[in-house]
């Protein structure tokens, strides 16, 4: 009954229903074939569209698109219809991904998303009408995957600007599960501000100034790269070629010497670095699934989850039986 009541909140944030208790109660529910029968039964549901409104939001943080508030001297043609666009984009392509059981590595690589009218006008993507979603192929590799989506690249900047440093530690913590120490107490995080009157810097220029501190630049060397390679996208998700009168420069040197450019060259990059990226999505779902923080000696298990689910390209069902098979989620720690 345990197992039925964590598997249900898992999968549909609800109780057992009746076939699962029925399982349950019989003590058929611990049956490898049963089990997983039943986890396909369940993702199939419609119900399991919890699984994407919860788990999607906690993991990718777009549950924020909510509070952000982009500054309206800036821009003016920010409304509630476009927040709420944005953040369905998000939930239907999850949801997607999870329903027809696709790999889990078209969140990086997909190409296609989906669009109303109002939101494809925002991305410049014609011939898209009325406020009915529709899935839309997308031509342009630079807005392919979840990095092209508005809501995180919102939820990633500023009200006035963007943010290579949120958007690099949002990759870090979210895609490569490395996340960065947090700066030392008595260093200023602030950003230099221009001038009155003086000639507009760019965010990198200041950015620039700022690492000129020896105790910041340590902190920001894996974290600016990634973030200077989503540069051509404003706070809203916008493509731009040009900031501050000047021409945007997308390029960023990781500590290890990998060379990014843009949005297509950081996908290739975190393309290379699948097995990280689904390891921390494991990682990210066995925490969601548990209701507990992922520790040190959960690292076995989630290596399994990785390799198991490899065999089957990471399908999105092969990373959720392995969380449903995996020790943390069928035993409980002792104590609590």
């Amino acid at each position: 009954l345990d197992l039925a009541s964590r598997l249900s909140f898992f999968l549909w944030s609800s109780i057992p229903d009746d076939e699962l208790l029925d399982l349950a109660e019989r003590g058929r529910l611990r049956d490898p074939v049963v089990l997983e029968r039943q986890v396909r039964r369940m993702l199939a549901d419609a119900r399991s569209v919890a699984l994407v409104n919860n788990f999607a939001n906690q993991w990718l943080v777009v549950r924020n698109v909510r509070t952000v508030a982009p500054d309206q001297d800036l821009f003016p043609e920010f409304n509630e219809n476009l927040r709420e666009a944005l953040q369905h984009e998000t939930e239907l392509f999850v949801q997607h991904v999870i329903r027809e059981d696709r790999s889990a590595l078209e969140f990086l690589t997909a190409d296609y998303t989906f669009l109303n009218e109002r939101l494809a006008r925002h991305y410049e993507i014609p011939k898209v009408y009325g406020s009915q979603f529709r899935r839309v192929s997308l031509a342009d590799t630079n807005r392919r995957g979840l990095l092209g989506h508005g809501s995180i690249l919102m939820v990633t900047a500023y009200p006035d600007r963007t943010s290579p440093v949120l958007r690099g530690k949002w990759l870090l913590e979210n895609f490569l599960g490395t996340p960065p120490p947090p700066p030392p107490p008595d260093v200023d995080t602030s950003l230099r501000e221009d001038p009155v009157g003086a000639r507009p810097t760019t965010v990198r220029e200041r950015l620039e100034q700022h690492r000129r501190n020896p105790a910041c630049a340590s902190c920001h060397a894996p974290m600016d790269p990634l973030g200077f390679a989503l540069e051509n996208f404003d706070p809203l998700g916008r493509w731009r070629t040009v900031e501050a009168g000047r021409p945007v420069d997308a390029s960023g040197r990781l500590p290890n010497g990998t060379q990014l450019d843009g949005p297509a060259g950081l996908q290739q990059f975190l393309l290379a670095q699948r097995e990280q990226f689904v390891t921390t999505l494991a990682e990210k779902l066995l925490m969601y699934a548990t209701g507990r923080k992922v520790d040190a000696y959960d690292g076995a298990a989630v290596r399994q989850i990785r390799r198991d689910a490899a065999v089957q390209d990471y399908r999105w069902s092969s990373l959720v039986l392995g969380v449903v098979k995996s020790v943390p989620f069928q035993m409980r720690i002792s104590g609590s």
